[in-house]
């Protein structure tokens, strides 16, 4: 196995994917961190998801029309502002909400069961850290 630093975080990435969507079979790419991302954020600017998403606005604004029609989301203008829609999660959202939520629970347990918690918390500090190098923490969740 390669133990290059980008071919890790690439691997892990995918890996942690994979089982996510293997508890999630009814979401398509992006929704999960959507889902917990207004879990966190109900109500926010479609721009302000975006960034704390880390997915371009264009994008975002497919996987929102997909999780509207999927009843998920629903987008409202707030004080007659017509440029920018408020992105809020419907009931069925909420629900959603909470299978995925439960769903990255269980998957960062088993990720992490071989691990201390010093570990896990080193481990955090370090990919935190990571984040910071590469963006502005301010816009992540």
């Amino acid at each position: 196995m390669d133990k290059s630093l980008h071919y890790l975080l690439m691997a892990t990435h995918s890996l942690f994917q994979k089982k996510v969507f293997s508890g999630l079979s009814d979401l398509g790419p992006g929704q999960p961190k959507i889902l917990d991302y207004l879990g966190l954020h109900d109500g926010s600017v479609q721009r302000r998801i975006a960034q704390g998403c880390q997915i371009d606005p264009a994008t975002l604004t497919g996987l929102l029309t997909r999780m509207e029609e999927k009843q998920l989301i629903e987008r409202r203008t707030e004080g007659g502002d017509r440029r920018s829609f408020h992105v809020y999660l419907t009931p069925l959202g909420w629900k959603k909400q909470r299978e995925v939520m439960e769903v990255f629970q269980k998957c960062e347990e088993e990720i992490c069961g071989g691990l201390s918690i010093p570990q896990t918390e080193a481990l955090k500090e370090t990919l935190t850290a990571l984040c910071r190098n590469m963006t502005d923490l301010e816009v992540l969740q």
